[in-house]
C-alpha cells in the first residue's frame, strides 16, 4: 500500500533542501511523485518549496488535470509526466534552478566529462535541451532525445530537471551535479582541468556497470566510441546552441587508449605492405619490398596519429 501521506512528507523535506541550497529561490521548482498508474502527487505552483506542509501537495492524473487538493499544481507538470511516459521506471521527478548548473544552461557550455570519478558513475554525461518557452507540451518535449539515456538534464537558459525510484534519488542527481559544475568553475578558476586517460575512465565505467548502473557508453553502440568526448549527445549540440566556449575539448583518445590507435594504425597499413611487398617481387613477406625502416616508421605514425585524431 502506498503511504500517501508520507510520501507527501518527503516531498516537502525535499522542498527545503532545494530552498536552503539556493537550488530554488522565491516559488521556483517543482517536485512529483509518481503513487500510481494515473495519479501523481505535485507541488502547488507560487509557494515556496522551502515551506511546503503535506496538505499544500495536489494530485494529478496522467493528463495534467488535478484530481485533489485545494491548491493549484505546478504550471510545469507536463515536463514531469513527459518523464513518467517515457521512463515507466522512474517514480519521482525535481525540476529546480541549482544556480552552478544553471550557469552552464544559460553560457549553454556543455559539461565535461571525465574528471570526476563519483560524476562519472553516478551521473555521466549531462545532455543540454534547446530551448523552449516553460509550461507547454513543446517545453516537455524538449527532453525527449535525451530521457532514456540519462538521470538528468540540462533545460537550456532554464535549470535542471532530475529523475529517480523516489523523490531522495530524484534530488541526489541535482545535487551531485550543482557540486561537480561549482568544483569546475573553481578549477578554470585555478587555470586547469586534468581529464582522466582512457584506462582511468574505462575502470570507472566497468565499476559503474558492476554497481548495476546503466550508462550509454557501456552499450555496444558506442564500444568505439571516445568516451571523454562528449560523443552521447554531441549530435544534438547544434540544434541546441551548444558549443565549448569556456572549457576545451578533453585529449583525444579513442577506445582502447594508445593500444588500440597503434592496433589499428598496423591493420590500415598492413594492405599497403603487402602491396609494396608484391610489387617487389617478395615471396613470404618477410622483405618490406624496397620500404626502409624510416618509410615503415613514418607510415605507423601518420595512421597513428590519424586513429587518435579522428
Amino acid at each position: 500500500m502506498v503511504n500517501a501521506h508520507k510520501i507527501k512528507q518527503d516531498i516537502c523535506e525535499i522542498g527545503r533542501r532545494l530552498y536552503n541550497k539556493g537550488f530554488a529561490a522565491a516559488n521556483d521548482g517543482n517536485i512529483t511523485v509518481r503513487i500510481s498508474d494515473n495519479e501523481v502527487l505535485c507541488t502547488p505552483t507560487m509557494h515556496s518549496k522551502g515551506f511546503l506542509k503535506p496538505e499544500d501537495i495536489s494530485s494529478i492524473d496522467m493528463t495534467g488535470k488535478q484530481i485533489s487538493g485545494v491548491k493549484k499544481r505546478s504550471s510545469e507538470a507536463l515536463l514531469h509526466l513527459e518523464i513518467y511516459k517515457q521512463r515507466p521506471d522512474i517514480k519521482s521527478v525535481v525540476h529546480c534552478h541549482p544556480p552552478h548548473a544553471t550557469a552552464f544552461a544559460v553560457a549553454r557550455e556543455p559539461i565535461p566529462q571525465c574528471v570526476l570519478p563519483e560524476v562519472e558513475v553516478f551521473i555521466g554525461d549531462v545532455p543540454i535541451t534547446k530551448y523552449e518557452t516553460p509550461g507547454g507540451q513543446a517545453f516537455a518535449d524538449t527532453i525527449l532525445p535525451f530521457v532514456s539515456k540519462t538521470n538528468i538534464i540540462i533545460l537550456a537558459n532554464h535549470g535542471t530537471v532530475s529523475y529517480g525510484v523516489d523523490v531522495e534519488q530524484a534530488y541526489w542527481w541535482t545535487e551531485i551535479l550543482d557540486a561537480y559544475c561549482r568544483i569546475l568553475m573553481l578549477a578554470k578558476q585555478l587555470g586547469n582541468v586534468s581529464y582522466f586517460d582512457h584506462r582511468e575512465e574505462k575502470e570507472l565505467l566497468d565499476l559503474k556497470q558492476k554497481w548495476g548502473w546503466a550508462d550509454p557508453r557501456n552499450t555496444p553502440e558506442y564500444k568505439n566510441c571516445d568516451v571523454c568526448a562528449n560523443d552521447i549527445f554531441r549530435d544534438s549540440w547544434k540544434e541546441s546552441g551548444v558549443a565549448r566556449r569556456a572549457f576545451p575539448a578533453p585529449p583525444p583518445m579513442p577506445a582502447g587508449g594508445v593500444e588500440a590507435a597503434v592496433a589499428q594504425a598496423v591493420s590500415t597499413a598492413a594492405p599497403v605492405l603487402r602491396a609494396n611487398t608484391a610489387n617487389a617481387g617478395a615471396a613470404n613477406g618477410s622483405d618490406l619490398g624496397g620500404m626502409d625502416q624510416e618509410q615503415l616508421v613514418k607510415l605507423i605514425t601518420a595512421q597513428v596519429l590519424k586513429q587518435l585524431n579522428a
